[in-house]
């Protein structure tokens, strides 16, 4: 445990400086799009397909999304989430900004979203500014295990499991006195070497 909060010293600040830019994030619509390409492809394969989408500005223009994602897995499934979330955007932005409470905001776009489930809409969430929704992907499983918050990694993660790990997870952050949003990507970086998105 020492070992964690050694790192976590050293990764403090751009820890603070990158949940400050989430927080600051106001491109809803192409961190929702990011959040759809991410499973089980890498953040870096998802994030340089939604430059491409920017560029082509696909939230205005009339093109077809699969020709900018064919280096995320699934990209013909994918694309049709895309066009799904463009079609919807409007109604689904209406009530970001009306929802008052996170979980609450986090069941409606699970239903209301395709392709994002709990990791991808609690992942979407934090990259605008939303605090103490945890990102379950295999990196954040892995330290939960080593860490004993949980005895193994589940093969498959409903939204009942989902929401005890999370619980579990934060009260684990709240014993080592770490914020979980910190926490979060603390754990990323060690897997991953870098503080991403």
């Amino acid at each position: 445990m020492e070992s964690l909060r050694n790192y976590y010293r050293m990764k403090k600040k751009e820890i603070e400086n990158r949940l400050t830019e989430f927080e600051n994030n106001k491109d809803y619509f192409y961190e929702m799009c990011f959040c759809i390409l991410t499973p089980q492809s890498s953040a870096k394969s998802a994030w340089d397909s939604i430059l491409k989408l920017k560029k082509a500005d696909f939230k205005n223009k009339n093109i077809n999304p699969e020709l900018y994602i064919r280096n995320v897995r699934f990209y013909m499934n994918k694309s049709g989430y895309l066009r799904e979330l463009k079609k919807n955007y409007d109604f689904i932005l209406k009530n970001i900004k009306q929802i008052e409470y996170p979980k609450q905001l986090r069941e409606f776009l699970v239903k209301n979203v395709k392709g994002h489930g709990y990791k991808e809409v609690s992942h979407f969430m934090r990259n605008i500014g939303y605090k103490n929704l945890s990102i379950l992907d295999r990196h954040i499983l892995k330290n939960l295990k080593k860490y004993k918050v949980i005895d193994e990694i589940p093969k498959s993660l409903t939204a009942k499991k989902y929401c005890e790990i999370e619980d579990k997870f934060l009260e684990f952050s709240k014993k080592i006195n770490i914020p979980m949003d910190h926490l979060d990507l603390l754990f990323w970086s060690r897997e991953t070497g870098e503080i991403f998105k």
